[in-house]
This record gives structure tokens, C-alpha cells and sequence, in this order.
């Protein structure tokens, strides 16, 4: 009994151990302070020392030309100030990094209104299957308010930037 104890444990470290997902940022890379998003632009751009040292061309949520997202299924982007809080590998969109929305703003409008603000915002990556090609998605604006890239993109945003990142999405 004592050994099919011991065996059930460590499965669960293994598989426990398996899902962690780890960022390891190059010493010589530049310290990234903020993402910096303009949505107007379709641009993301990634800023240390006050200066933007990479652009991103990025695709938005399907209703991101109405404004900021009000309610939950909008299809909008939001707007503010916001933080990478954690990230995951997606299956259906390669890599993708958690943006804290609703901050308290979000949150106490929602609650004025009496509706959902929504949530699960991320930055992520972009189907690629045979289906539906990476670049079918490139220009449009197809998202249900998150914000995607390339995955070549997302892969190198993912190295770059640790979590705990603020982010401002600007319309």
C-alpha cells in the first residue's frame, strides 16, 4: 500500500513539473520596463529606458475600433494601465501572457453599470495549421479582445519580457 503511495506522488511532481513554464531572459538582453500598445496603429512596442527598442505589428479584438472594452463578449480591447501577471503555452495559440484586466477602474465601472467587465485578455500568438494559416491572421483584427502577433513575435516577446511587466494600451 505504503509503494502505491509513494508511486502516486511521484506522478503528480512529474506532471506537476511538466506544466511549469519558466522565462529565461539572455544576460545581454536590454531590461524591458514597459510594453507599450497603440491600437490605432496596430503597433506593440517594447520600451527600456524610455525608449522603444522593438515594434510589433499586432492584431486586436474584432470590435477594437469601438473603443475600450465596456462588457464582457464586446469583442474590444481594452484600454489603460495594466501588468503581465502570468503566462502559459496555448494550444490553440502557441504562446500567450496574461494582461491584468479589469484594473479597479475597469472593475468599478463594470460594477456602476451592473455588468461583467470580461477578463482573460492576453497577448498571444496566432493559429498555424493547415487549415488556418499563420498568415490568414497577420492583418486582420480577429481576436475576442486580445491581442495577438505573429508567433515568431511572441516568441521573442515571451524571452524578453518577465512577468510582472506593465503594459499600456493606448487607443
Amino acid at each position: 500500500m505504503r509503494w502505491l503511495l509513494a508511486l502516486l506522488c511521484l506522478s503528480f511532481v512529474t506532471v506537476s513539473q511538466a506544466s511549469f513554464v519558466t522565462t529565461v531572459t539572455p544576460s545581454n538582453s536590454p531590461r524591458i520596463d514597459k510594453i507599450l500598445v497603440f491600437k490605432s496603429a496596430h503597433q506593440l512596442q517594447l520600451i527600456s529606458d524610455g525608449k522603444a527598442l522593438k515594434t510589433y505589428r499586432i492584431s486586436l479584438g474584432k470590435g477594437a475600433k469601438k473603443g475600450p472594452k465596456l462588457i464582457e463578449g464586446d469583442k474590444r480591447t481594452p484600454e489603460g494601465l495594466y501588468w503581465i501577471d502570468w503566462r502559459k503555452v496555448s494550444e490553440k495559440f502557441n504562446l500567450a501572457m496574461h494582461i491584468s484586466y479589469p484594473n479597479i477602474s475597469d472593475s468599478a465601472r463594470a460594477r456602476r453599470e451592473g455588468v461583467e467587465p470580461g477578463g482573460m485578455i492576453m497577448i498571444h500568438g496566432t493559429p498555424d495549421t493547415e487549415d488556418t494559416p499563420e498568415d490568414l491572421f497577420h492583418t486582420l483584427d480577429w481576436t475576442d479582445g486580445c491581442i495577438a502577433m505573429r508567433n515568431m513575435d511572441m516568441r521573442e516577446v515571451w524571452g524578453l519580457v518577465p512577468d510582472g511587466t506593465m503594459i499600456e494600451i493606448r487607443p
